[in-house]
């Protein structure tokens, strides 16, 4: 991996208060790190550190309350919610824990959603390739609901890779499997990533997976009070 000097991330003075009945919340207060291209990043803290609500505002699903997120030099914080949903398409791919496949798709429809929006050409064959890379290519015309919680999630990372990310963003990508099913997703979400060169951030509560990337920040009360760096940046994987 050869890190350069522009980051792919930055976050800036990042703070998010969301107004409720009886008093503002604040969840996150003047974050700042930045991140560069290739990196593999672990959020962790206890719950209710903020840890989602800043993969949120870092994938740009949410805006902040003061101070902003730069993606490959772009301000999200400035951009309509068209060109958001244009950001996101042409440069992050996403997991979540609970997979969130569309119900009425079928695994390799599925994996087709990013590319069309993309208008790609020979995206069946595309979207085949990486059900194959991901152990599923003989489950392609299954639906959601006829795979387990294994095989959902390993759809979901083929889907997330479908579309070329510059960026991926992982929240709890294990947290709703038993431990086996668990290392087998985590070496495999390693494994494309690293093939892929994709930066990865990752929300994880399980830290001996958060010790698989090659930096960890920790939150606490929604303050960043930790910024861990393993020497060797090059030991993305064990």
């Amino acid at each position: 991996m050869s890190l350069t000097s522009i980051p792919i991330l930055e976050v800036v003075h990042l703070s998010k208060t969301y107004q409720s009945a009886s008093s503002p919340l604040q969840v996150l207060q003047d974050i700042s790190f930045s991140i560069q291209p290739g990196e593999t990043v672990s959020i962790v803290g206890p719950s209710g550190s903020g840890k989602t609500t800043l993969l949120g505002l870092c994938a740009g699903l949410d805006r902040a309350t003061h101070g902003y997120v730069a993606l490959n030099g772009t301000r999200l914080q400035d951009q309509s919610e068209d060109a958001l949903a244009r950001i996101r398409n042409e440069n992050i791919g996403f997991v979540f824990q609970n997979f969130q496949l569309l119900p009425t798709l079928t695994a390799i429809e599925n994996v087709m959603v990013p590319m069309e929006l993309k208008k790609e050409k020979n995206i069946r064959s595309r979207a085949l390739e990486l059900l194959d890379q991901v152990g599923l290519a003989d489950r392609s015309h299954h639906y959601p609901s006829q795979l387990s919680g294994g095989e959902q999630q390993r759809v979901s990372i083929a889907r997330a890779f479908a579309n070329q990310p510059k960026i991926l963003f992982a929240d709890e990508p294990t947290g709703n499997l038993d431990a086996e099913t668990s290392e087998k997703i985590e070496a495999l979400l390693f494994n494309l990533n690293k093939a892929a060169a994709t930066t990865l951030i990752m929300v994880t509560h399980d830290l001996e997976l958060a010790g698989r990337t090659n930096r960890i920040i920790k939150l606490k009360g929604g303050k960043l009070i930790a910024d861990e760096i393993k020497k060797d940046r090059e030991e993305l994987v064990p």
